[in-house]
This record gives C-alpha cells, structure tokens and sequence, in this order.
C-alpha cells in the first residue's frame, strides 16, 4: 500500500465518534488505493509523482536551525506572506496553523479543529457529510489523518468588514514533506463573509512536498460565501485539495481559484444546491509551463428547482505542462426551473503544450436551462505581429494578449482588492 497512510499517533483518540471518522477514511483509502490509469475520475491526471514512499509526516510544528531562513524560527511574516489588502489572516507553516492571538469581530469564531472536537457538536454532526469517501481517495486518507486544520463559524446574520484568510506557507527546511489538512467553515443564514486561500512557498524552486486539503463547507439559507483561492506552490509541488460545499435555500457559494504552481496539482469542487433559490459561481483559471499537470474538476448538483450554477475555466499552456478540466452538472428529477451553464476555454502557447477536457451534463428533468462548451486556440499571431511592428517586444506582446484573454475570468472576482492582487499574479 501507498507510503502516504502512515501509523502515526493522533490526539482525541479517546473520542468514540472521533475515532470511527479516521478509520472510516483509512478503510475508505485501503479499498481505493492511489488512483491509477484506469481510474476514470483521474484518467487524465494520472499521479504518478505519488507512486513512492518517502513523503514524511512531520506531526509537530516546525522547529529550525539557527541558519534556517523560515518564518516559524523568526517568528516574523515575510513580505511573501503578507497580502496587499487588510484581512483576519491565520497562518499555518509546513501545514501547521501558527498559534496566534486573532481579534475577531462579533459572531465569529475560529479555533483550531482539535480544539473543537470535543466541545462543538457543530464538529460532530457536519465533518464528512460534504463528501462520499469512497468517491474521493485523497479525502477519504484526509480523514484517517483528521487533526490539523481551523474550525470557523460565523453566526446568523453576520457580515464581515474585511475578508478571512488562510495563508498557507511551506518551505523547505523538511524534504519530501507530506500534510493534511481540514477546515470547516459554517456560515449561517443571512451572514456575508470573504474567504481566502493562499498557498505559496519559500526556499529552493525545486521543493518537494505533498499538501492534500479538505474544506467542508456549510451555506445558511439565504448565506453568501465568497471563497478565493491562489495556489502557488514550488516547482516539484504536489498540491491536492477537495472542496465539499452545501448551499441551502436562497444562500450563494461563490468561488475562484488561480493556479499557478506544482509539479502536479488538483482543485476539486463538489456543490450540492440542496434548497430552492440556491446558487454557486465555480470560476477558475490556470497557468503552467514546464512539465506541471494541473487539473481542475467540478461537480454541481442541482437537488432543488430554480438553483442557478454557472462555470467559467480560461487555462494558459506552455512548454510540455498539461491542463485538464473535468466539469459536470447534475440535475435532479424535481429539480425544475433549474439553470446551469458552464464553459472552458484555453489557450496553447507551443505544439508541446495539452488540454484534455471533458464536460458533462446529468439533466433528469424538464423545463431547465444548460449550456456547456470548450474551445483551445493559439496566440493571434497577426496581433503579436502589430504589436511588434509598433515596437512592443515579443515577450510584452505575449503577456498582454494572455492579459487580455484572461481578464473576463478576472472579472468574475467582485472585490476590487483581490481582483487586482490576482490580476497582479498572472504576470
């Protein structure tokens, strides 16, 4: 069996239900193993970086050399870590969360998810209820490692001023790391709130390191949840993350994801719509060069009539990486006055560069509105070639025609400050 699923001593083990959860998911992860050729949801993203054994967990904070250059010895946030807008960020280190004093405004609340097991019966009744662990084998191992991560709850009728962030550096002071983590995020009816996730790294290009995330989400009726993320990990990174989201009536789960680095990296999204008037927004974009696989795949469920789902996917692909996406939209029986659209474009800037795209439409009822569509091109070259002759150099040129085709996807993004911060990373 994989390296990955490693006999190592968790806490609250004394927990009945605690306990059955793990073992649940490391069953779940022995009867699937690591996904292989022949495994449809992955037979375009195939992890081969992953059939080893030396990832390692590290199952205590960080603790460095004197010369070692990482933020937990300094106990300082370097520039990298700091985004250019005000937020209530939380930092983990090597998939550690920082302990830190946070002021949080009124009806919020966020402690680490160990902390909550054995107070919150918000913990017990929602962890592992977003998701089938015998669907998803990197969720289902997730779960056997259940520990780290943040529990966030934001009551009733709450609205954020400034948005929530979960910076996530790793470097590499630890070869081959591997970490797991999981959130809960519950927001409940008629709160607001902005949540981030950066992901980047510090130390050498050529870092190797396993992040397998798993964020379960909650949406109150009538609740939105703006939720971006920014993935930027280091060259020989793999990045794997599963978002399980439910949306109840009238509430709205809104999401973008960039990403930019890894060797191999998967952003999966799974949203139930399981109320009337429920809605999601699931937009992303890609950019890769080198020999990376980036994958990103979404699932929308529409359990209720008139749930409205749209998708939007741009990829920019160069050198010999490979970009895939997977989109399906499932409509339920009842679900009628239903609307889901969703489409993937992407652009190839060498002969050497792949896009492999499969949508898909599930519609069991009548009287609903779908579109689905994917389309790859090139770089106008009569474009480049203008721009040229009015001396504007190539790699210029080429930046602003990728600008240009991203930016509709950027405009998805309603927040002014993230926006132009994501915009700022495209480059």
């Amino acid at each position: 069996m994989s390296g990955l699923l490693q006999n190592i001593e968790l806490p609250e083990a004394n927990l009945p239900w605690l306990f059955a959860l793990r073992e649940k998911g490391r069953e779940a992860f022995l009867r699937q193993g690591l996904p292989t050729a022949k495994t449809e949801a992955w037979k375009y993203t195939r992890p081969r970086d992953l059939q080893v054994d030396d990832f390692v967990m590290q199952t205590s904070p960080c603790r460095c050399a004197d010369d070692c250059d990482c933020e937990h010895h300094h106990h300082s946030s370097p520039k990298a870590d700091e985004l250019p807008f005000d937020s209530y960020a939380l930092h983990f280190d090597n998939g550690h969360l920082r302990h830190e004093h946070l002021p949080l405004p009124r009806g919020v609340q966020i402690m680490p998810l160990s902390d909550a097991f054995s107070f919150a019966d918000d913990i017990k009744s929602r962890l592992g209820k977003t998701l089938n662990l015998d669907k998803y084998p990197f969720a289902a191992l997730n779960t056997a490692y259940l520990n780290e991560g943040v529990y966030i709850s934001i009551a009733k009728h709450t609205r954020l001023d400034k948005p929530l962030a979960l910076v996530y550096h790793t470097h590499s002071c630890h070869d081959n790391l591997f970490f797991n983590l999981r959130n809960l995020i519950v927001v409940e009816s008629g709160a607001q709130a902005e949540l981030i996730e950066y992901h980047h790294y510090s130390g050498a290009e050529k870092s190797r390191y396993f992040a397998n995330i798993v964020n379960e989400i909650f949406v109150g009726r009538d609740a939105v949840l703006s939720h971006y993320k920014l993935q930027d990990e280091a060259f020989k990174a793999v990045h794997i993350a599963f978002n399980g989201v439910k949306v109840k009536g009238g509430g709205a789960y809104r999401s973008f994801c960039l990403q930019k680095g890894a060797n191999l990296a998967r952003n999966e999204t799974f949203v139930s719509l399981t109320e009337e008037g429920a809605s999601t927004e699931v937009n992303a974009a890609y950019l890769m060069n080198g020999w990376a696989t980036i994958d990103t795949t979404t699932d929308v469920e529409h359990l209720a009539p008139q749930t409205v789902s749209s998708q939007l996917v741009k990829g920019v692909v160069g050198g010999e990486a490979k970009g895939v996406f997977q989109g399906k939209i499932h409509i339920a029986p009842h679900a009628v006055k239903t609307e889901g659209r969703q489409l993937h474009k992407a652009l190839l800037l060498t002969d050497t560069a792949e896009v492999d795209c499969k949508p898909e439409l599930e519609i069991f009822a009548d009287d609903v509105k779908c579109s689905h569509g994917a389309a790859s091109g090139e770089l106008d070259e009569e474009q480049l070639f203008y721009m040229r002759s009015r001396g504007i150099g190539e790699d210029e040129a080429k930046q602003l025609l990728i600008d240009a085709y991203l930016e509709d996807v950027l405009n998805t993004l309603p927040d002014a400050s993230v926006k132009q911060w994501f915009a700022s990373k495209v480059k």
